[in-house]
């Protein structure tokens, strides 16, 4: 497949706060890059790579899709983290149920549920 998504990055206002976030709400693991940036490490197969930090132009942006297997419970971790849920789940014809949230930056992510 050409092209393929091979890293995503979270940026906004407050690194820590963010990083912090993502940590709590997926169990994702956290290297300090220095400069208000972490390296993330989404679980075993880090087949897309990820970054956590500040951001450098702007109010900051994301995009990308986490794959859940319970997108209600990831929606009531998600809120008691300061995130709040958007819309769906939605199931998409011939394929997955997807949702949105929005961290607490009002960043708008993505979930999948996965088997």
């Amino acid at each position: 497949m050409p092209n393929p998504v091979v890293h995503f990055e979270v940026t906004g206002k407050d690194a820590k706060k963010l990083q912090n976030f993502y940590q709590k709400a997926f169990g994702w693991s956290m290297q300090d890059a220095g400069n208000d940036y972490a390296l993330v490490q989404t679980g075993e197969d880090d087949k897309i790579r990820g970054g956590i930090g500040k951001a450098q132009l702007g109010e900051g942006c994301a995009t990308f899709y986490v794959g859940v297997t319970d997108i209600e419970a990831a929606f009531r971790t998600i809120e008691s983290l300061g995130g709040r849920k958007l819309a769906g789940p939605h199931d998409v014809p011939g394929g997955p149920s997807i949702a949105f949230f929005a961290d607490p930056e009002e960043h708008v992510i993505g979930l999948v549920k996965i088997p």
